[in-house]
């Protein structure tokens, strides 16, 4: 039988040839690649290779404080948790899924959809939530679901102290207020740690140094927290009683210009700030308005200074009127022959009129500006407005006129109550300040100390029986003030039947402690309550009343007692000013 043969093919030799250059090409290819990442892609390729381990945790840091003058918080920041996710990591089913969403009150197809999304390496799934929440969260053990710890803001005096300290956005970064004018001192710097994880999310190892977060510096503020609820408390009952669209009100350290009070109404919760718009404006500095009989003593005191003028200088004001060209000046009522204090005290235009028409334009305009009108406190709060003071240059008669009792004058009810505290400081003129100062500072003498006592007992008259401000009046103490009504100016000028009430007052005038302005925007003008004697005057006396006692400062006038004309509160010629 014959043995069977192998067979033997005997291949080309190109073939041969061919599968080594093959194969040699594969490997030149390979090498030739290999080079020409780690030449030119080195940086990206660690980089990829990098972010499947290693993650930079944020540290943030904690947001300083903001304060009363006595350290009674307004603003203070509570840590809470954020849960993110990377969605290239995340292991979930169907019904850790719906768990997540139920804990987080979400929507399952919310979360499906941030997690589809695995080109991204960081999503939010739910911002800011508790930490017992957050815990509740993780106890579920989905990996690539983390958290990481932030602050949220809370607001202990909600929307008594809104318009000052403000509030700050989903990044506590400040949107208004104080939380926005100090934000970079308030939020500090965050700070880093490098870590290693493994896939489920634990960290395994530290790559480089903690950097510390700097936590933001407290802040200060020069209110008091007792004195601005009881202005916010008399403001609220005055706007409600009177039908008002708004109000401010402002209460000053006479001595050192500390804003101890800044209230405004609207208001709005600081700690849940929806629907704010037009509840969010610091009236009190952002605000201008004619400011009316209120700028009378300013105008006085320039008759004075300039030595013309006596408080018992006599001025003719019959027949109640008086014409400047095409124009009249009117006053409540024909008093006659009055003094100059009772210029102040019965509120004459017609006498204020005729004082500043006596006056250089230049010299008047100058007491104005020295006094701080037309132009900023500088006292650091955002969107200040400046007022408006026309140059002299351009005055005719008929403006000087009516700029002596307040009209074609625009000015901020800060800068109202700061003109005051020259009538408190013997003619000096004192900075305002929003901030705890550790001393007086010290102000501008604008007039002098002799002008000033006069102008303030003037102003006592005001408060007394035959002035504009009865309401005024506190039990025990002597009091030191003035009224003022004008008509609301709107965009096409002096509004019929629309009018802004204010009054500013001085506490105790024996020794100035105390300054108060408040203005009431659009009150109610059924009945004639729309002057600043009905309408203001009564908020400052129910705050002073409170105040007074609260720092325990001492009576000037214990043996005098309130006087208010009997059905005063139905008769308002005993408040009446003109206007």
């Amino acid at each position: 039988m014959a043995m069977n043969m192998p067979i033997v093919v005997k291949l080309p030799a190109w073939r041969r040839r061919l599968l080594l250059v093959v194969v040699l090409s594969g490997f030149a290819a390979l090498l030739g690649r290999g080079i020409y990442l780690q030449s030119y892609h080195k940086s990206f390729l660690q980089e990829k290779g990098d972010a499947r381990y290693s993650r930079t945790l944020v540290l943030s840091a904690q947001r300083g404080k903001i304060t009363d003058r006595y350290g009674e918080l307004l603003a203070i920041s509570s840590p809470v948790e954020s849960v993110w996710a990377n969605p290239s990591d995340v292991k979930i089913d169907a019904e850790q899924t719906k768990k997540i969403a139920d804990l987080l009150q979400l929507k399952v197809e919310f979360i499906n959809q941030k997690l589809a999304n695995d080109e991204r390496e960081f999503v939010y799934l739910k911002r800011r939530i508790s930490p017992e929440l957050a815990a509740q969260v993780m106890k579920l053990g989905v990996s690539g679901i983390y958290l990481q710890r932030e602050y949220k803001r809370y607001y202990p005096a909600g929307d008594v102290t809104a318009h000052l300290v403000g509030f700050n956005g989903i990044e506590d970064k400040g949107q208004e207020g104080f939380e926005y004018a100090m934000d970079k001192a308030l939020s500090g710097k965050a700070g880093s740690r490098r870590v290693i994880k493994d896939r489920s999310g634990h960290i395994i190892e530290d790559l480089v140094a903690v950097k510390v977060p700097q936590d933001g510096h407290d802040v200060v503020l020069s209110i008091d927290r007792r004195i601005q609820y009881l202005a916010h408390r008399e403001l609220v009952k005055a706007v409600e009683l009177h039908h008002a669209q708004a109000g401010a009100a402002i209460v000053l350290d006479a001595r050192t210009g500390e804003v101890l009070a800044m209230v405004n109404v609207p208001t709005y919760n600081p700690n849940n700030p929806v629907n704010i718009q037009g509840k969010s404006r610091n009236r009190a500095i952002v605000d201008i308005f004619e400011p009316g009989s209120t700028m009378k003593p300013m105008t006085v005191s320039a008759g004075l200074e300039s030595g013309l003028y006596q408080p018992d200088t006599k001025i003719q004001t019959s027949p109640g009127f008086m014409k400047i060209g095409p124009a009249t000046i009117h006053d409540s009522h024909a008093h006659g022959v009055l003094t100059v204090a009772e210029v102040i005290q019965k509120s004459s235009n017609v006498g204020a009129s005729k004082i500043a028409l006596s006056l250089d334009p230049k010299y008047m305009w100058s007491m104005f500006n020295q006094m701080g009108f037309g132009a900023k406190t500088n006292i650091g709060f955002p969107g200040e407005a400046s007022g408006r003071v026309r140059d002299y240059k351009t005055w005719r008669p008929i403006e000087q006129a009516t700029m002596s009792f307040g009209n074609g004058i625009s000015v901020t009810l800060l800068q109202l109550a700061r003109a005051y505290t020259a009538f408190a400081n013997d003619g000096e003129l004192k900075p305002v300040s929003l901030l705890k100062l550790q001393e007086a500072p010290v102000g501008v003498q604008v007039f002098s100390a002799r002008t000033a006592q006069s102008m303030k007992d003037m102003l006592e008259m005001v408060v007394l029986p035959g002035g504009t401000a009865l309401k005024a009046q506190v039990l025990g103490y002597r009091i030191a003030g003035k009224t003022g009504t004008t008509h609301k100016l709107g965009p096409h000028g002096y509004e019929k039947n629309k009018y802004v009430a204010s009054f500013v007052g001085i506490a105790p005038a024996s020794n100035p402690r105390l300054i108060m302005a408040v203005m009431i925007d659009e009150p109610n003008i059924a009945n004639d309550q729309y002057y600043g004697g009905v309408a203001a005057a009564p908020v400052f006396s129910a705050v002073m009343a409170d105040t007074l006692r609260l720092l325990a400062i001492p009576q000037d006038a214990p043996y005098r007692n309130v006087v208010i004309p009997s059905g005063a509160s139905d008769n308002v010629d005993d408040v009446k000013e003109s206007i």
